[in-house]
């Protein structure tokens, strides 16, 4: 049995069809079970969890061989905060499942984490990946770049679908890289089945560097459209992360992180972990071309 945590999220989800598929039992954990109807419909087990809650862990870590640890707060507050979710709660699932037996954990951080990186949700991930190090746990470590679904269809691509206009922070001229959750989802799944990778560390990402305004023509290109583009420029996101933090931590890191994106080497080349691990890997274009057709089928024409 293999607990998936965040299994409704782009990366559990894709994680949790993926091992149903190759016929492993899959035990899905969740804040809202609802959410999770239609993995239960494929055969999950799903459970109402919290990772600041850890009763609720220990129910879900009972009997299990494997844990995916695919939950994030990057945007939480108050009690949601990342320093209450993506810290301590993945602490408190580290102890409870050595507690419980689990065999091999697979914890889910981020491309360019650091101790020193100016966003506080990037020194949380390096925080707990020392933690997991030290726990004795057999342990694998996912590092992926910026999702597809969320870093260039959720804050890119959909706001041009639904309203024909973009937002970035900053010029957006910078390349970066992204990669699809489904790609992510092939490396956990060996993660969870395969002894001989505990203790790695893996980068994950896609196979080309776009910019944010390359991302956006792929967009009006593919669907047939321009799209007005406005920018926050890199000073006023700075004084704004400082003004926001106080009220709400998790925009002002998101801000943050921005910068970072905007004003630093964010490319990554793929060679070297496609070399110890051959999986085909999802361009972006393809990606977002079917993206393109599934959304334009659900929402409304935006005149150009």
């Amino acid at each position: 049995m293999f607990l998936i945590i965040g299994g409704t999220g782009a990366l559990g989800s894709a994680a949790t069809r993926l091992l149903l598929q190759r016929g492993h039992k899959v035990r899905v954990m969740t804040r809202n079970p609802q959410s999770a109807t239609a993995l239960k419909k494929l055969g999950a087990e799903v459970v109402q969890g919290d990772l600041r809650d850890k009763a609720s862990l220990a129910r879900a870590c009972d009997r299990v061989d494997g844990v995916l640890a695919a939950a994030h707060s990057i945007m939480g507050r108050g009690a949601e905060s990342s320093v209450q979710v993506d810290s301590l709660g993945h602490k408190w699932l580290i102890n409870v499942a050595q507690e419980a037996g689990v065999r091999h954990f697979v914890y889910t951080s981020a491309f360019g984490v650091s101790p020193t990186h100016p966003a506080e949700f990037y020194r949380i991930k390096h925080e707990v990946e020392q933690y997991l190090q030290h726990s004795g746990l057999a342990h694998t470590i996912l590092r992926p770049t910026a999702f597809m679904e969320s870093h260039a269809h959720m804050l890119i691509g959909q706001p041009i679908l639904e309203k024909g206009k973009v937002q970035l922070f900053g010029q957006g001229e910078n390349p970066r890289n992204f990669v699809a959750a489904q790609d992510v989802a092939q490396f956990a799944a060996m993660a969870l089945t395969l002894p001989q990778m505990a203790g790695a560390t893996i980068d994950i990402g896609g196979p080309e560097n776009w910019t944010n305004m390359e991302v956006v023509r792929l967009y009006e290109r593919l669907a047939g459209k321009r799209a007005k583009v406005s920018h926050v420029p890199l000073g006023m996101l700075r004084v704004m992360a400082g003004i926001v933090r106080p009220f709400h931590p998790g925009l002002s890191q998101v801000m943050k992180t921005s910068i970072w994106f905007d004003t630093t080497d964010q490319t990554f080349d793929p060679r070297p972990t496609l070399h110890k691990y051959p999986i085909p890997l999802t361009k972006l274009e393809s990606w977002v071309e079917k993206q393109v057709e599934s959304d334009l089928a659900s929402v409304p024409a935006v005149a150009s």
